[in-house]
């Protein structure tokens, strides 16, 4: 039997994630692949580099747990393709995904995954899904 948890332990976990990585951590945008853990160290190009605000997150509900306010940079740092991210508190990378445009099905959703030095970056959508239900 697969092991099942209620949403309020699903819920508790998902919160615990934005608890660990702290108020107003690092996004970066990233190039090429992402690495193969949090634990390991940056891969690609940052592309554009965002401070998320204070309180980041939604309460997580029903097992989900979605961004909150705007996610925007007014200007890429550099151009390319956007790949991946991560999401960092000092050094310490606590999560990292794939990056596409909506529709793209990647765990992170840009207006615009391709960027040009200046443009202005947009996070249209970020879900944490726990798993469990």
């Amino acid at each position: 039997m697969t092991m099942q948890l209620s949403d309020a332990a699903r819920n508790a976990a998902l919160d615990a994630i934005e608890t660990a990585a702290g108020t107003a951590p690092t996004l970066t945008l990233r190039s090429g692949a992402a690495p193969a853990n949090c634990a390991a160290a940056d891969s690609g190009t940052v592309l554009a580099t965002l401070v998320l605000p204070t309180d980041w997150m939604n309460a997580a509900s029903g097992g989900t747990k979605t961004l909150l306010g705007t996610w925007q940079e007014a200007a890429a740092d550099a151009a390319g393709t956007v790949a991946h991210f991560r999401i960092k508190q000092g050094a310490t990378c606590h999560v990292q995904g794939t990056v596409t445009i909506s529709g793209g099905g990647g765990d992170m959703t840009l207006d615009n995954n391709v960027l040009a030095i200046g443009q202005q970056v947009t996070i249209t959508a970020f879900t944490l899904t726990a798993g469990g239900a």
